[in-house]
């Protein structure tokens, strides 16, 4: 790992990337940080990076390979024309903020900049992450390579040649775990329904969504196949899966839900 980069935003997201970034090897000194508020001392006591709390003081002896955009979207109008000098040959940027597409990019950057658009997701945080890119105009094979080596280090990463894709890789993969969470929420609740007291229900659905995403990791069987190793005949489980797997069950629902997130995801991008 031996880009240069110059990271736009020290958050929860950012200082995740950064710590894989040099836990794979990434030299301190080929990292620069712009990051304004608190986040900034954590991240020069922990990393020992160079960390500044404005674009402007950013000198011209720092030359990135790759900009990466990791602050929220509601800030890049403010954020992004900072770094439109940086557009030229042997520069990428790669963003992370949902909902800013490439053309968004392009008008903040100018027209030549080379674009990549990724979608990661909170498992980041702890390295697990997943996370869709999509390259725009004049990108060149060697900065997509660099893009997927940098967002590798908090995850699997795959690629869409289509940047309509995003929209629905949002509603999946960038909400995903919030459907998850919220299994464990509803799993807890019909534990307590069931007689179980709250806080061993809590403790129970907890350990078995945690455990189950450990499993699934790990084998390479199909989810079909996992779920059928639980499931003996006549048994329990099959049971509760005649109701989840009904016509009116859990995949109508998830449906719906991906096709409302997806639609949101759209609009945003307006």
């Amino acid at each position: 790992m031996n880009a240069r980069i110059l990271l736009v935003g020290g958050g929860k997201m950012g200082g995740a990337m950064l710590a894989g970034w040099l836990s794979r090897g990434l030299p301190r000194e080929n990292v620069l940080v712009v990051e304004p508020s608190t986040p900034a001392e954590a991240l020069r006591k922990t990393h020992g990076v160079d960390v500044h709390a404005a674009p402007e003081t950013v000198g011209n002896s720092f030359k990135p390979s790759v900009v990466v955009f990791a602050v929220k979207p509601q800030f890049m109008d403010d954020a992004a024309p900072h770094y439109a000098r940086y557009g030229g040959p042997g520069v990428v940027f790669l963003s992370i903020a949902a909902g800013k597409t490439i053309a968004y990019f392009r008008a903040k950057l100018g027209s030549d900049a080379a674009i990549v658009r990724a979608m990661p997701n909170t498992p980041a945080a702890v390295g697990r992450g997943m996370s869709v890119c999509c390259a725009g105009p004049g990108v060149q094979p060697a900065q997509r390579g660099q893009c997927t080596e940098l967002l590798q280090a908090v995850g699997d990463v795959a690629w869409v040649d289509e940047e309509d894709l995003i929209d629905a890789v949002t509603a999946v993969s960038g909400g995903g775990p919030a459907y998850v969470f919220l299994l464990v929420e509803c799993l807890t609740e019909a534990g307590v329904k069931a007689g179980l007291p709250a806080e061993l229900s809590a403790r129970i659905a907890r350990a078995t969504i945690a455990g189950s995403g450990e499993l699934l990791h790990r084998s390479t069987e199909a989810p079909s196949v996992l779920r059928q190793n639980v499931t003996s005949p006549g048994g329990t489980t099959l049971e509760a899966l005649k109701i989840l797997m009904a016509p009116e069950g859990l995949q109508p629902l998830f449906d719906k839900a991906i096709a409302a997130a997806t639609r949101r995801a759209r609009e945003l991008a307006g």
